[in-house]
């Protein structure tokens, strides 16, 4: 189980849109993963404290924390981390030479002084992880966990080509180890004209009741109306599970209930 904690006032505020939770999302759920939780909280140490405790306490086995990893006094993630558990931060020095190496390739001439040597002051006993894109170094904390042996943290910083370049190359693969690397996804969506959420609701019930949320998923989300004022509707369908044979019966099965009942209802698919 995965929970992801975004981190920004700017989030909250609605100036910037939190596009790294959607991608977080969806490449967890490529490999096989449940996303169980979204929270955004601001950039506030008691907040961060407060949403990482909550996480822990329902007994997850990872938590990704992206945003307020940088130098400037409103990141506060690493913060609220120590505060959250217990941990004093300190100036790691293989942080330190993570940033270096970032500046170097960069070719960005520098000083460490004070505000940079922020990026490299992380809780006492967590590892240091590379940004290959930006400055600040993510870092990876294992911590006791009330319901698992361990719970896994992921702080990474929040600028998004940063944050999906960290999670491809490091995260991506830990995560894996967790779950089945047999694991497989078939996902489609198809256009409909001419039925309605309601008039499908009868057979999403049937479906949904009689399949377990973790192998199948159906999603309907309603697109206006034709010219002619006929409803426009978007399916999306996900069969997935570690029996490539049976994730592909069963999308075939849960896609041809949709198709006949489309059709009884004078429906029409589109794509």
């Amino acid at each position: 189980m995965v929970e992801i904690l975004c981190i920004g006032d700017e989030l909250l505020s609605g100036l910037v849109l939190n596009t790294n939770s959607k991608w977080l999302s969806k490449k967890i759920t490529r490999i096989g993963g449940h996303v169980n939780r979204i929270t955004i909280v601001g950039d506030d140490i008691c907040a961060i404290s407060s949403a990482i405790n909550e996480s822990l306490e329902r007994g997850i086995d990872c938590l990704i924390i992206s945003g307020g990893l940088g130098p400037t006094p409103d990141d506060k993630t690493l913060e609220g981390v120590s505060s959250a558990l217990g941990l004093k931060l300190e100036l790691n020095e293989m942080a330190v030479d993570m940033m270096k190496k970032s500046y170097e390739r960069l070719c960005i001439d520098y000083q460490l002084n004070e505000f940079r040597l922020k990026m490299a002051m992380i809780p006492k006993g967590s590892m240091p992880i590379q940004n290959m894109v930006g400055i600040a170094p993510a870092v990876l904390l294992e911590v006791p966990s009330r319901h698992r042996t361990s719970s896994k943290i992921f702080c990474l910083p929040g600028v998004p080509m940063e944050l999906e370049g960290i999670i491809s190359a490091y995260v991506t693969p830990i995560l894996k180890k967790h779950i089945s690397a047999k694991f497989h996804v078939i996902e489609n969506t198809h256009e409909i004209i001419g039925v309605g959420e309601s008039m499908l609701s009868p057979i999403l019930f049937k479906i949904k009741n009689s399949n377990l949320p973790t192998s199948i998923y159906v999603k309907t989300h309603p697109k206006g109306y034709t010219i002619d004022h006929k409803p426009k509707l978007q399916i999306q369908i996900v069969s997935k599970g570690e029996d490539r044979k049976m994730v592909q019966a069963k999308y075939r099965e849960i896609f041809s209930l949709l198709m006949d009942e489309i059709d009884k209802l004078n429906g029409k698919v589109i794509g």
